[in-house]
């Protein structure tokens, strides 16, 4: 299959722009249903960077049928529970995640360099390592008569790149997709929810059994989501946690993925986090470099297909990260894209078809991860207690109201909970 791949025109392939989670995922799905593909990338090396990141269940399974899944369990965690807790380190609701749910595929915690390295690597073993081609930044595309579609390129200093030719053009470039702002060029900049966050990676003992992820707080008080992405990472059994505070604030810190923050900004607002169960302030205290960025969105676009291109992920249905689900939504996007193509062949009507599709469906996440994300789980708490401890739980709010706005996203989210206690491991 690479033989024959490798001997496809390009103006028979399907252009990629974009090496992130959705493209990679896509030119695997393309390759395995027999379709050429190339990728281009801006960045000039495609480096290891952020920090965690996590694969549901439904995307799991959308993975495993790419032989990837194995390689990802390796190096990631796999999930066992949510936990949710207020700020005072109480207990408000738990369940179990992934396989521990009743899923086949599990949830998977795992740091965005891994998974990209791992679906990079099965890209360039597959369909040829030619076919990733970095330094090359999409600034626009046309049509090329009835059946084909020319990319405009830059290199990494702005000068122009010679064109290339495709069969169609998926722009996977993220929520700053130049396909995006040729299709929608009056949109304007992503919508900030007046949320900033700041992330960070430290090595830390097992917390809570260390397969658990915590949100704790809430955003009018300062919120915490911690969860490992790597286990065993020294002699002492340490893993590899990964934490997200999340603040209400005034103005939206700089809008880039890879942008320092400062531990001055975070520390004041949770300096007394010091549960029986973890000490947040020192976990923080202890991170070396703090990444800030805003929490932006974008409101869903009326289609992404136009003729023979097409947009995918983040590009296409940037969310705000309150569900862990905006990497699974972009691998259903891709699974999606392939299938239709496979089956109209590489025509805008499999585009179109592939729209109807995932539009709607992504729709409904990005408006839910605005009011109803399973976050709003300590929002009803935080309002109820008036942010203060309580006694029991119960006398705040019945676990039916919590499990009642889990299981209402999962729904929203393509995720079909699974309440039979039999199928669910020990």
């Amino acid at each position: 299959m690479v033989a024959e791949l490798r001997a496809a025109r390009p103006g028979d392939e399907v252009a990629i722009v974009g090496a992130g989670i959705g493209g990679l995922t896509l030119a695997l799905a393309l390759h395995r249903a027999g379709i050429a593909c190339r990728v281009y990338e801006a960045a000039a090396d495609i480096r290891p960077l952020g920090v965690g990141i996590n694969i549901l269940p439904h995307a799991s399974a959308a993975l495993q049928p790419l032989g990837v899944l194995a390689d990802l369990e390796r190096v990631a965690v796999v999930t066992r529970e949510s936990a949710f807790y207020n700020r005072f380190g109480q207990l408000v609701y738990d369940e179990p995640l992934g396989r521990w749910a009743g899923h086949a595929t599990p949830q998977l915690s795992i740091h965005r360099a891994d998974l990209q390295a791992v679906l990079l690597a099965a890209v360039r073993e597959r369909i040829g390592a030619d076919r990733v081609v970095v330094g090359h930044a999409c600034v626009g595309a046309e049509a090329a008569g009835d059946s084909a579609v020319r990319l405009r390129f830059a290199d990494p200093g702005g000068a122009p790149l010679p064109e290339v030719v495709a069969a169609a053009a998926v722009g996977c470039d993220g929520i700053h997709s130049a396909l995006r702002r040729q299709l929608y060029p009056d949109e304007g900049p992503p919508r900030w929810s007046g949320v900033n966050m700041w992330r960070g990676v430290v090595p830390h003992a097992p917390i809570l059994g260390g397969a658990t992820m915590v949100r704790a707080g809430w955003l009018a008080v300062g919120k915490m989501v911690i969860y490992p992405i790597r286990n065993d990472i020294d002699a002492d059994g340490r893993q590899l946690v990964n934490w997200v505070a999340e603040l209400e604030s005034r103005e939206p810190v700089q809008q880039d993925w890879n942008a320092r923050g400062s531990l001055d900004e975070v520390v004041p607002a949770f300096a007394d986090w010091r549960f029986e169960w973890l000490d947040v302030a020192a976990l923080i205290r202890s991170t070396d470099t703090v990444l800030a960025y805003p929490m932006v969105d974008r409101d869903p676009l009326p289609r992404w297909s136009f003729g023979r291109v097409t947009l995918l992920g983040d590009a296409a249905h940037p969310m705000l990260p309150r569900g862990s689900n905006g990497a699974g939504q972009a691998i259903l996007d891709a699974i999606c894209l392939a299938e239709q193509l496979a089956a109209r062949g590489v025509v805008p009507e499999a585009l179109a078809a592939y729209d109807a599709i995932r539009n709607a469906a992504t729709a409904k996440v990005v408006l839910a991860n605005r009011t109803t994300p399973p976050d709003a789980i300590l929002r009803e708490v935080h309002e109820r207690s008036g942010d203060k401890p309580f006694a029991r739980i119960e006398d705040v709010v019945s676990r039916e109201s919590l499990a009642k706005i889990a299981d209402d996203y999962q729904r929203v989210a393509g995720m079909k909970p699974v309440a039979d206690e039999a199928r669910r491991l020990p």
